[in-house]
């Protein structure tokens, strides 16, 4: 008789949840009565980049990971305004609602993935659904937009070269917002030049193959065409009681350690953890990542045991 497979071995729960009439594939790893965690991906990535994760953490939480909008197995939105942050984070509260009614989910997310996130987590409305949230590498645009206009505002040497030195390494921006272009280059074959870039210029060897990765590529671009200007020239004011979990990859080449400086102004209930890693290292190596998250994640379920199960 053939032993059981593990749990993160086992074929997920696959759903379709509609969002404003757009669908999101979502995957479910049951365990019942655990906390869950809810999982959502950056750029240019789907779902499957949360694998080595899920194999750390199935035997122990309920697991929930979706496609977002236009990426993976999801829907294509039409529109570029349908890619707008609102919409983002109206879809995680969407699959909120349809995967974990009643009990409020533990968050985390990486680069685009952190990004719309912020904007469910600073969403009064959303707030309460939410136990608490892990960022790996992903501002909130709004405190980027503050944070840049200090440091012009403040014309000292030394603030003006850390937002000269964001702005270096945020150079991709500025391409993706290149008509075409960007499409034209994961057509012309960055689809099959991504792994091989990853190895090369951030040490990682052992995240999944996307089979959805050209199309993952060229339709995320929108993800920051709809976004980064207007957020970064009118930037609001975001602020969240919602237990933060911040994550700094120390040798990120995309978002730079200080932009985190400011942070407690708007997340007062803020735990920073700084580590030697690149952008997309602890996915792939994510032993580390798994036992931080458990010790955070159960620490607040022993402290809010009844917020936890309300």
């Amino acid at each position: 008789m053939n032993a059981p497979l593990p749990r993160h071995e086992l074929p997920p729960q696959q759903l379709d949840i509609h969002s404003d009439g757009l669908r999101l594939r979502t995957y479910v790893w049951d365990k019942a009565d655990a906390p869950t965690l809810l999982l959502v991906h950056g750029y240019p990535d789907n779902h499957e980049i949360w694998r080595p994760l899920i194999r750390e953490l199935a035997a122990d939480y309920r697991i929930v990971a979706y496609d977002v909008r236009g990426c993976g197995a999801s829907a294509l939105p039409r529109r570029l305004r349908d890619y707008r942050l609102e919409q983002l984070a109206r879809d995680l509260e969407a699959v909120i609602r349809a995967t974990s009614v009643g009990r409020p989910v533990h968050l985390v997310a990486h680069d685009w993935g952190s990004i719309q996130s912020w904007e469910a987590v600073t969403e009064p409305r959303i707030q309460p659904l939410l136990a608490s949230y892990t960022s790996i590498s992903g501002p909130c645009l709004d405190h980027v937009g503050h944070w840049m206009r200090e440091r012009l505002t403040l014309r000292r040497p030394a603030a003006l070269l850390q937002a000269l030195g964001q702005l270096l390494s945020s150079w991709y921006i500025a391409f993706f917002h290149t008509p075409l272009l960007p499409e034209l280059c994961w057509r012309l074959g960055l689809d099959r030049a991504w792994p091989w870039l990853l190895r090369r210029l951030e040490g990682v060897r052992s995240l999944p193959p996307s089979s959805t990765q050209r199309a993952d590529g060229m339709r995320g671009v929108q993800l920051y065409r709809a976004n980064f200007i207007r957020s970064l020239v009118r930037p609001r004011s975001r602020s969240t009681r919602v237990p933060l979990h911040l994550i700094v990859p120390l040798a990120d080449r995309f978002v730079r350690p200080q932009l985190f400086d400011d942070l407690l102004h708007w997340a007062p209930l803020l735990t920073r953890r700084e580590v030697r890693a690149g952008h997309w290292q602890l996915l792939a190596e994510p032993t580390t990542l798994a036992g931080w998250l458990r010790d955070y994640v159960n620490k607040l379920e022993q402290a809010h045991p009844r917020e936890a199960h309300a």
